[in-house]
């Protein structure tokens, strides 16, 4: 089994030693420094970079620069999407938000996760949990989704926060780590 089949069964791989994982992000990581090079005043310019990136983005969309992910292709996008300057996807695993959902500056969206066991880390191995994030949220400047983590919908995620476990649909969470502070 390759790597890349080890990392999309949700299995302990070593993407250091898989050339074509190796190749994909440095792919990615070429188009996103194009992206993020681009005059901003240059939207056609950008949408179509931004759909060569991504692996599905809806309609009405707006990625503010600078933006840096992965390798892309785990990325799905729904409509009306806003994130502002400074976005970060780790899409080792699959990441998908939904419609309507906009990301204020400074985030972070992280699939990717370590072995704790200091041999297996200091290989370079890594596993990936998917994040998902429903429709209708709001997540507040400098929070970090950490792996495996679901946001249901019409959630508001407050500034700050660490979400570290998931937050069901119609609340207001916030804080480090990220907990529940009302129904809506």
């Amino acid at each position: 089994m390759t790597e890349k089949e080890k990392r999309d069964n949700g299995q302990i791989y070593n993407p250091n030693h898989d050339e074509e994982l190796k190749k994909e992000m440095l792919k990615t990581k070429d188009l996103c420094f194009e992206y993020n090079n681009l005059r901003p005043i240059e939207v056609e310019k950008r949408n179509e970079l931004i759909k060569k990136i991504i692996g599905k983005i809806g309609e009405n969309f707006l990625i503010e620069q600078s933006f840096i992910c992965d390798y892309g292709y785990n990325i799905e996008i729904g409509d009306n999407f806003y994130s502002n300057h400074n976005l970060t996807i780790l899409d080792a695993a699959k990441v998908k938000i939904g419609d309507n959902v906009f990301i204020a500056p400074n985030c972070g969206i992280y699939t990717a996760s370590h072995p704790i066991d200091i041999i297996e880390r200091n290989k370079g191995l890594e596993y990936a949990s998917p994040v998902t994030i429903g429709n209708n949220v709001w997540i507040g400047g400098n929070v970090t989704i950490l792996p495996g983590v679901t946001i249901g919908d019409n959630v508001t995620i407050g500034a700050g926060s660490v979400v570290t476990k998931s937050i069901p649909a119609g609340v207001i969470a916030y804080g480090n780590p990220c907990r529940i502070a009302k129904k809506i």
